[in-house]
């Protein structure tokens, strides 16, 4: 849902050649909308509808014997 509301407001943006000033109040509207809580808990109830149905499901990665991995990344 996120990209059709992201390639509506560039169209919109392109399209209309609107400037900088409304292309900025297109991306204040569409991060409002898009980190509103409401917002947020549908699409996380979409996301896990739509992982149980394809199987896709985010999953935390783990190791041979069940562990979660150590999310810290060693510096070379």
């Amino acid at each position: 849902m996120k990209g059709i509301l992201l390639g509506a407001a560039v169209g919109y943006v392109l399209g209309a050649r609107a400037g900088r000033q409304r292309y900025d109040q297109i991306v204040r509207a569409y991060r409002s909308l898009a980190d509103h809580p409401a917002v947020q808990g549908a699409a996380g109830i979409v996301r896990a509808k739509v992982g149980e149905k394809t199987g896709f499901a985010r999953r935390q990665p783990t190791n041979s014997n069940g562990h979660r991995r150590d999310p810290v990344i060693p510096r070379a």
